[in-house]
């Protein structure tokens, strides 16, 4: 037994160097490689972050065509784990399924586990472009429909949304998909990142990370709070009912979702890119209810608990716009965040120390060993 200071759930313990992901907490800043996201949202793609995370530099226009192509060409599904999806059940959470048919694709296709170079940036572009294959196999067949191929001619955006809602999107809604992706794709070492760190730190292999990563991003503290937002909002119903439904769910001291944040202490940027992107969806699709009542909960929130909000307040209004399903929130989430788990997990590679901390015994000490028969209830 030690007289150490314990930081429960590791809060501000610096566990390694990354120079993948910045955020500056105070000044309400998210930096990507030197990159701030407003910029990035503004004016790149789901591919080019995707490649300036793994190579750490932005891609000129022939690497980037490069990428996309070899993203394009990566996102049939083995015929082994298409069989695995069909055995499970419809019931079953598709966050389990993800997790299940990741774990598998190591046996059905032979990869590089550790390399930290080219071959093990084209493990991750593999297994970025399968997870929206493996989720649109597990959602279509579980509502009974026969699973759809992807499009090579499409982007990363369009190709999800094609998978997921089985037409053809709009730009703005394409658009949208692409700037909620670039805004989910990394944030330095959350949960599901320090998970996938974990493992990769053992020496074991790439889908072994991100299968740990998708179980961690699984749990609702992690993943999940903007299916929760939907339904505070479904509860709610109409603006004028707002005020009076936050309030008494603060007077009884439950959580509102969508709010606070372990590190930022300001407005968390992401929400407030994706604010303006629910009001933008909801003008085209011609209905601003979410987005009206979002606004009525924020401000409702703030001016009671002071809280500012995060990146779930309000992009399950613009999924929800987009046609995809609640349940299908946390899988979106970890289709755009393997990116940063990937690059994460080849930064641990290059630079490999088992990652053990301690913990502090807190339990009885010198206990005397009786014999079985000596023991009573």
């Amino acid at each position: 037994m030690t007289d150490e200071a314990v930081q429960r759930g590791l809060e501000d313990v610096v566990a390694l160097e990354s120079k993948i992901c910045f955020i500056d907490g105070k000044g309400g800043r998210l930096i990507y490689e030197g990159y701030d996201i407003r910029d990035l949202a503004e004016r790149s793609s789901f591919e080019e972050v995707a490649y300036l995370l793994w190579y750490g530099r932005l891609p000129t226009a022939p690497q980037l065509e490069e990428l996309s192509g070899r993203l394009r060409s990566m996102r049939a599904l083995p015929d082994g784990v298409r069989r695995i999806l069909e055995e499970l059940p419809p019931t079953t959470p598709p966050m389990d399924a993800l997790r299940t048919a990741v774990s598998a694709l190591g046996s059905f296709e032979s990869t590089a586990p550790v390399a930290a170079g080219p071959t093990g940036i084209g493990g991750a572009m593999r297994l970025t472009a399968l997870l929206p294959t493996i989720v649109s196999e597990f959602h279509r067949r579980r509502n009974g429909r026969a699973p759809l191929p992807p499009r090579p001619e499409l982007s990363h955006a369009a190709n999800l949304l094609y998978l997921l809602t089985g037409t053809d999107s709009s730009p703005t809604d394409i658009r949208a998909m692409d700037v909620a992706l670039i805004l989910h794709a990394d944030h330095e070492l959350n949960a599901s990142t320090f998970a996938a760190r974990v493992t990769a730190s053992t020496l074991s292999d790439l889908d072994s990370a991100v299968t740990s990563a998708i179980g961690t991003l699984k749990g609702p503290l992690h993943g999940g709070a903007n299916e929760r937002v939907m339904e505070l909002l479904r509860e709610i119903g109409s603006v004028d009912r707002a005020a009076a439904v936050i309030t008494g769910k603060l007077a009884r001291h439950e959580r509102i979702m969508g709010f606070g944040h372990r590190v930022y202490k300001v407005e968390d940027p992401r929400a407030t890119i994706l604010r303006g992107w629910s009001r933008r969806i909801g003008e085209e699709k011609g209905n601003l209810l979410w987005f009206d009542l979002l606004r009525q909960v924020e401000q409702v929130v703030h001016q009671e608990k002071g809280l500012y909000p995060n990146v779930d307040l309000y992009s399950g209004s613009i999924y929800a716009l987009l046609g995809i399903p609640d349940d299908l929130f946390t899988p979106l989430f970890a289709m755009s965040r393997v990116v940063g788990w990937t690059a994460h997990v080849l930064e641990e590679y290059a630079d490999l120390r088992l990652i053990r901390p301690k913990a502090q015994y807190v339990g009885p000490e010198n206990l005397t060993y009786r014999p079985l028969g000596e023991r009573s209830g």
